[in-house]
């Protein structure tokens, strides 16, 4: 054990977090060919959409278009289910690894808590990205937002901001930060394949407040319940493009991605002294919607 400032102590053996962040980047290894593929599918189907409307006769209503994509086809709850399993770590690890805990210690719900941090979504009237592109660029700008925050980690745990931090934890948010990285380049392909423009910084209308947070935190507790917040809300929000999303290329990206997501709010769990699966099914409450995006 090792303890940092505001005596706090890694609830776990370092050998145990060092055990568990590299059967996380194992699973993270073996999505990344599925992930690159479905989004480079993702992006080439919503170009051809792109073309396809503006040579139709079709108004901005039908079926096809920009505006409203037409659907690879059907696509069942039990389909969905299958393309969970297919991600690489199964629909069982995915609603079970990242669940929102009922309240802390206070009684204090965490969306409750996270308020400030996860506010309100409010639309926007923006119209850079439109229809199915408008989740994408969503999706990468969480991926980016959670490099920034766990880079910020890195660098306050460097100026021993929080006291002695254990390797084993730097390593996991070293690891974690990575997939993020990985994460954020497939979502950007998609961009780039539909003959959009990249997100390459973080526009979301939280991130003023989560970087306030972040600059607050003082212990390791308090970065790794920050970082806690943002995986889940990435973990559900793609949960719930996989229940509720049109595109085949775009669930089966999501399905790839949300597993490892999960697996990060676990091992954060257990950092925190939490029981890693506090309830049996995902939620979507804290999911994010493209209100959020501010391009």
């Amino acid at each position: 054990m090792r303890r940092a400032r505001g005596g706090w102590e890694l609830p776990i053996g370092e050998n145990e977090l060092s055990g568990l962040t590299k059967d996380m980047e194992e699973a993270h290894r073996e999505t990344l060919p599925a992930m690159r593929t479905s989004a480079a599918d993702l992006g080439e189907r919503i170009r051809e959409l792109g073309h396809a409307d503006r040579g139709s006769q079709g108004g901005p209503g039908s079926p096809g278009s920009p505006g409203n994509p037409a659907p690879d086809g059907p696509m069942d709850a039990g389909r969905r289910r299958f393309l969970l399993n297919a991600g690489g770590l199964g629909a069982a690890f995915l609603l079970t690894g990242c669940s929102s805990p009922g309240t802390d210690e206070k009684g204090v719900s965490p969306q409750a808590a996270s308020s400030e941090v996860l506010p309100p979504r409010a639309a926007v009237d923006t119209v850079m990205y439109t229809a199915e592109l408008r989740f994408v660029a969503l999706s990468a700008a969480l991926e980016n937002q959670a490099v920034g925050a766990y880079g910020s980690i890195l660098a306050a745990a460097g100026a021993e901001k929080f006291g002695a931090v254990p390797p084993a934890v730097s390593t996991f948010v070293t690891m974690a930060m990575a997939h993020h990285i990985d994460h954020a380049k497939a979502w950007n392909e998609a961009l780039t394949a539909a003959g959009k423009p990249v997100v390459t910084d973080v526009p979301l209308s939280n991130q003023r407040a989560v970087t306030a947070a972040l600059d607050r935190a003082a212990t390791v507790d308090d970065a790794a319940k920050l970082a806690l917040q943002l995986e889940e809300q990435a973990a559900q929000t793609y949960l719930s493009a996989v229940y509720h999303g049109k595109s085949r290329g775009g669930i089966e990206t999501a399905a790839t991605v949300a597993p490892v997501e999960a697996m990060h709010a676990s091992i954060l769990r257990f950092i925190l002294g939490q029981y890693p699966v506090p309830d049996a099914f995902l939620p979507e409450d804290m999911a994010a919607t493209p209100g959020l995006l501010t391009v």
